[in-house]
Order: C-alpha cells, then sequence, then structure tokens
C-alpha cells in the first residue's frame, strides 16, 4: 500500500501559505467520525499526512477549514466566509489524494491533486 491523503491552504490575499489554519478531518461514510484536528504549518500544510498507507480505508471523507477564525486572527474585521467544508471520496487505497484549498475570506477554491 502507498497511497496517502494531504493538504495545504494558500491565502490568495498574500499569495503566501495559510499558515495556522485549523482543519477537522471527518470520516462520514456511515455516522460521522471526527478522525483529528490538524494546524496548517508555515508552509500552510499539515506536518503529517491526514492518511498514511497503512490508514487509507475506501471512504468518503470531508476536511473543514476554518477559515473565519484564520482571517480573524489576522485582522480581518467580518470574513464573508465561515467554514469552508470539502467532502470528497477516496476509493483506490494505492493512490495519493491531495485536497488543496486556495483561499481569501470571501471565496476560495479547491480541486484534486495528487
Amino acid at each position: 500500500m502507498t497511497g496517502k491523503l494531504t493538504t495545504h491552504v494558500l491565502d490568495l490575499t498574500t499569495g503566501r501559505p495559510a499558515a495556522g489554519m485549523t482543519i477537522e478531518f471527518w470520516q462520514i461514510d456511515r455516522l460521522p467520525a471526527l478522525l483529528k484536528t490538524v494546524v496548517t504549518n508555515a508552509d500552510g500544510r499539515t506536518d503529517q499526512p491526514l492518511l498514511g498507507p497503512r490508514d487509507m480505508v475506501v471512504s468518503t471523507y470531508e476536511l473543514i477549514f476554518k477559515v473565519s477564525a484564520y482571517y480573524t486572527a489576522r485582522g480581518v474585521a467580518s470574513p464573508f466566509l465561515d467554514l469552508v467544508p470539502v467532502r470528497f471520496a477516496i476509493d483506490d487505497v494505492d493512490a495519493s489524494y491531495h485536497v488543496p484549498l486556495l483561499v481569501t475570506p470571501w471565496s476560495y477554491s479547491t480541486y484534486r491533486g495528487s
């Protein structure tokens, strides 16, 4: 098994990684279960993969990015976005999945990276 799941966040208002953003990681197939809560590092990434090769399971997952708290801590008075959920499925445990978030206080974009 070689698959893994990673994420990173880019703050498009500064063009820099979003260091210090809290992310909740949920498995939601059956009863929703919070797997972990992480905070992005100086590179806007998590220190470890969210799922490593031994942890990969075919399932539906959700990342919840705490955007409002991130921007409020940086002096943005009233961010439009609060929580940004990204729901996705893993169907190949040997594949690498990367879920980036490109974000401002008013908009976001995501895609499946590798």
